[in-house]
């Protein structure tokens, strides 16, 4: 494709994206199905400039208007992936003289909002827990994220899908705490390799990984992921549990649950029941009070330890959709309780950064529910022989009570889990 016409579809692709009406992975993904003709490297192209220019914005946005002609064209331009020469023979000789300032102005230069690029309300939460590793976490979540696969220990081991995808020319490293885990860098295309069409491997961060974990599903088990959405927790549990027993899988979306099913069809599991409910107080809820051996609550949240792969959350959030979110947090976590039977295991767990989803829901929890007895998150998974288990927790008497992953600390996405036992 012409350099000018990459450009201008930067441009538009930035136009859409920055209107903040849709997640920006769905506008990205309309905008390729829209221009089918675009090859793999234009649509690189254009999704890591979209994806710059959401992690970057307070910054583009300053050095914008110091440019001529549309403001959706200067940030493309600032976001461009992609050979800085390339870009310049789209450009003008009066962009090319401002691109040319825009890169001359040093870091140290810039106000702090410039270079943290997080809206302000985000900001103090951060530096609250933070401290000195506010700055780690910002760059961290600059750079994006790898990618994450989770072996399906019902059908394969990991260093022979280590070894399949090395012959396949993907280079993929174990995971430091999930045994399960294989990383690797960049995007390579996985929907076609020969391992994930046979169910050996799913995509799965690291982090939701150790969730599936704590919940620590047996065999013959009843066990419900209360909240499973596209069922990548609800595939390694079902495969912790050897397909034996009954797995539940709840969600109120049908959509989210459909997605499960060629997923389900490929990991070879005959124990999951997909079902959408209405609510968290539905009949089917109610019927099996008290009955389940353990209870997986992967809380709707603001998705916020997700940055690295979906910088425009920070945007499309507030604080008061916090507050909102942390009332239906709270709401769900005790209804689904009410499953769990005596001697059960109940986690609760998100992929955000914010205490009023995470230690401010669980420590309400365990004080509204004496019946349940939080466990030591660091404890449950030195058990279940993970390595160096305390560095992943925090919280309590002995700093391990709660699993409380960062990007910048663990390479994971940003998650929270609690975990208790009925008495």
């Amino acid at each position: 494709m012409h350099p000018k016409a990459l450009l201008e579809a930067c441009t538009e692709l930035v136009r859409l994206t920055l209107k903040f009406d849709h997640p920006a992975d769905a506008i990205v993904s309309r905008f390729f199905r829209d221009n089918r003709g675009l090859g793999p490297r234009e649509r690189a192209t254009l999704a890591e400039t979209v994806y710059t220019v959401l992690r970057k914005k307070l910054l583009f946005d300053h050095l914008a208007p110091s440019g001529s002609g549309p403001k959706e064209r200067r940030l493309a331009i600032l976001g461009f992936y992609g050979p800085g020469d390339f870009l310049r023979s789209a450009l003008t000789d009066q962009e090319k003289r401002w691109l040319d300032q825009c890169e001359a102005v040093k870091p140290d230069d810039l106000m702090e909002r410039h270079r943290h690029n997080l809206p302000e309300w985000l900001v103090q939460p951060l530096k609250d827990q933070l401290g000195d590793g506010f700055w780690p976490l910002v760059e961290n979540l600059n750079l994006g994220a790898g990618l994450d696969l989770r072996v399906n220990a019902m059908k394969a081991k990991r260093a022979d899908v280590q070894k399949e995808l090395q012959q396949a020319g993907i280079k993929a490293v174990p995971t430091p705490f999930s045994p399960w885990g294989l990383r690797i860098a960049g995007k390579p295309a996985l929907n076609k390799n020969e391992a994930f069409l046979r169910g050996d491997f799913e995509v799965q961060d690291e982090g939701s990984q150790l969730l599936a974990m704590l919940v620590d599903a047996k065999r013959g088990e009843m066990v419900v992921d209360f909240c499973a959405g596209a069922g990548g927790k609800t595939l390694a549990l079902g495969a912790s549990m050897r397909s034996t027993g009954r797995l539940y899988a709840f969600d109120t979306s049908a959509h989210r649950l459909d997605a499960l099913k060629p997923r389900m069809a490929r990991s070879g599991l005959s124990n999951v029941h997909p079902a959408a409910i209405a609510h968290e107080r539905d009949d089917r809820v109610k019927r099996l009070s008290g009955k389940l051996d353990r209870v997986l609550v992967d809380a709707p949240c603001t998705g916020l330890g997700t940055l690295r792969r979906n910088p425009d959350l920070k945007w499309r959030q507030t604080m008061a959709g916090v507050e909102e979110m942390a009332v239906k947090q709270a709401a769900i976590l005790q209804s689904a309780s009410r499953m769990v039977k005596s001697g059960g295991r109940l986690v609760y767990a998100t992929c955000s950064v914010l205490p009023q989803e995470n230690e401010a829901i669980a420590d309400a929890f365990s004080a509204a529910n004496p019946e349940f007895v939080p466990l030591s998150a660091g404890e449950v998974l030195a058990n279940l022989k993970v390595e160096n288990a305390p560095s992943l927790c925090s919280g309590g008497n002995n700093g391990q009570l709660y699993l409380r992953l960062w990007p910048h600390l663990h390479q994971t996405d940003g998650f929270f889990a609690a975990v208790w036992q009925k008495k």
